[in-house]
């Protein structure tokens, strides 16, 4: 058994590793582009919606009330004229990436120190190597990959965006996996 500890540089190269890995996914790497589509006429349906001054939030349009309601003709004529879609409005005015970028960076770290646990429960130091690399990479390839499937099965996410986030969270894993081959304590 390894302590976390005694496994905080590797947690923070493999952190470090999967944010760099990631800003080259998304900054220069094109496959990412086609996620998310351009409505039709999006000035138009702007325009529509402004006047409401939405909140930011998570919305669901149509939306039951509750089970009973999705039984009634007048959702289910709702459901049939459409549009229907699941949508996240955010706050108006300039992007702060720089609030996103620590927030990922504190995920990033958090999913190396859920490797490490597992890893450092599973294997004593001087393990070898691909004992360390599957658990520490299997469970972060876990963390950054599996649960976004969600996203398809229940809110109609492409399954192709699902497909390269996964692509995506098999890089991290293995980057995440080699960080703590590399950093394993020997004895």
């Amino acid at each position: 058994m390894v302590s976390i500890p005694t496994l905080l540089l590797p947690i923070l190269l493999a952190a470090v590793a999967v944010f760099i890995a990631s800003a080259i996914i998304h900054m220069v790497l094109p496959y990412h582009r086609s996620d998310f589509g351009k409505l039709p006429s999006e000035n138009e349906v702007l325009d529509a919606l402004r006047k409401f001054n939405l909140p930011p939030g998570d919305y669901m349009v149509p939306r039951p009330a509750g089970p009973q309601d999705m039984k009634s003709a007048e959702f289910k004529d709702k459901l049939m004229k459409g549009p229907v879609m699941v949508m996240t409005v955010m706050k108006p005015g300039p992007m702060n990436m720089g609030s996103n970028l620590v927030q990922w960076f504190v995920y990033c770290v958090v999913v190396s120190v859920i490797a490490a646990y597992i890893a450092g429960r599973a294997l004593p130091a001087g393990a070898p190597d691909l004992q360390v690399i599957r658990f520490s990479g299997a469970t972060a390839f876990t963390a950054y990959a599996i649960g976004l499937w969600q996203q398809s099965i229940w809110y109609k996410q492409k399954w192709s965006t699902s497909f390269k986030n996964t692509i995506d969270g098999l890089i991290y894993g293995v980057l995440t996996g080699l960080a703590f081959c590399w950093m394993w304590p020997k004895s």
